[in-house]
């Protein structure tokens, strides 16, 4: 199993570890529910060094990209990010990823932990004749993730000024503690926050440095657990659950995302267009317990005794106190909002109802 640099750093501040995609992970240091609040009310630090960075240059990198997703690169400008699926054939998802443009001719793919491999893989499989360079930086790199709405304050004591911190989906190149790193102003939480990238060698200074300089505002290190929470009640999809190369980004309800005007040609271009005007047969759905009880992933949707779905995922809503989930539904039952539907837990059925993903008021929007 692998370990990120921060290992040790996880160990000494009394986390529990956890195997995740292949990573020995923090899944908490106190308790989930702390973790999670402190994050929607002041900051957490979460180490994500587990996840993937691939650097996409050469000449022809803009129309490599422009191959591989449905989303249209050419608009993206320079040090901007833009949520991305990578699509098969069959209009399934491969990855979703943030592919951030650095300047012409040079990009920054930041993928999932458990698809790094394959979206390495894809981007070779497709390169063809495309003047392109594709470097794994991956094992060189590290990432942590300063959250919530004290992060920008936290950012200013650790040595970045406001007036120079990125924008929301913008990147930057600076320097921290004396190293060159990259800023995002993006992340997984719903709340304000940035993804800070540094070199292997320097991320426990960083990590360490950010948790001295943040205590007057309260931040907590936060493991997997509460990340998973946070990202629950803002309706953000994760690959493996929500998302799956069996899932198109309509069936997703990724369409917003999707830039229908693209005249380019990429993988699975006529399914996505097809499901547009069409429609397709089954959409993720986010729903509300409204008996006791929490659904999980994998435990089948009903509607009047009969089978229509299956839950994605499933949680205990710490900011809101309800127990929230998402799942997939027949879109031929014509449910909507606010229609009752039953969770098969323990071979008993327990209501819920059908909501908008709009569990909590996002507040991942800086300057």
């Amino acid at each position: 199993m692998a370990r990120t640099f921060l290992y040790n750093d996880h160990v000494r501040l009394g986390a529990k570890m956890v195997d995740f995609a292949g990573w020995e992970m923090p899944v908490q240091y106190t308790s989930i529910i702390e973790e999670h609040n402190n994050v929607r009310n002041n900051a957490g630090l979460f180490d994500v060094s587990h996840m993937g960075e691939i650097f996409v240059t050469g000449s022809d990198a803009l129309n490599f990209l422009q191959t591989l997703a449905p989303q249209d690169i050419s608009k993206v400008i320079d040090k901007k990010a833009k949520y991305c699926q990578f699509t098969t054939e069959k209009g399934g998802i491969v990855d979703d990823l943030f592919i951030y443009k650095l300047e012409d001719n040079n990009y920054l793919l930041i993928v999932n932990a458990s698809r790094l491999e394959d979206d390495y893989n894809w981007l070779i499989k497709n390169k063809n004749s495309f003047d392109v360079e594709i470097k794994n930086k991956s094992n060189e790199l590290s990432m942590v993730a300063l959250q919530g709405p004290k992060a920008s304050d936290i950012l200013e004591e650790v040595g970045l000024n406001k007036e120079h911190q990125p924008h929301t989906m913008f990147i930057t190149k600076t320097k921290l503690i004396g190293e060159d790193v990259y800023i995002s102003r993006t992340g997984y939480t719903g709340e304000d926050g940035f993804e800070i990238i540094i070199r292997n060698e320097k991320v426990s200074d960083l990590w360490n440095t950010i948790l001295e300089k943040g205590k007057k505002y309260n931040i907590l290190p936060i493991g997997l657990g509460a990340r998973d929470t946070l990202r629950l009640e803002a309706a953000m999809s994760l690959y493996g659950h929500e998302l799956d190369e069996n899932t198109s980004p309509i069936e997703a309800t990724l369409t917003w995302s999707i830039d229908k005007d693209k005249t380019e040609d990429y993988i699975g271009k006529d399914i996505i267009l097809n499901q547009i005007k069409n429609g397709v047969e089954k959409k993720l759905i986010a729903f509300k317990m409204t008996d006791r009880a929490i659904a999980r992933n994998g435990y089948k949707i009903c509607l009047n005794n009969e089978e229509i779905g299956y839950v994605t995922s499933g949680c205990v809503a710490p900011s809101i106190g309800q127990n929230i989930g998402l799942g997939y539904i027949k879109t031929n039952k014509n449910l909507k909002i606010n229609d009752t539907i039953q969770i098969m837990i323990r071979n008993k059925l327990y209501n819920a109802i059908i909501t908008s993903k709009n569990f909590i008021e996002k507040h991942n929007r800086g300057n």
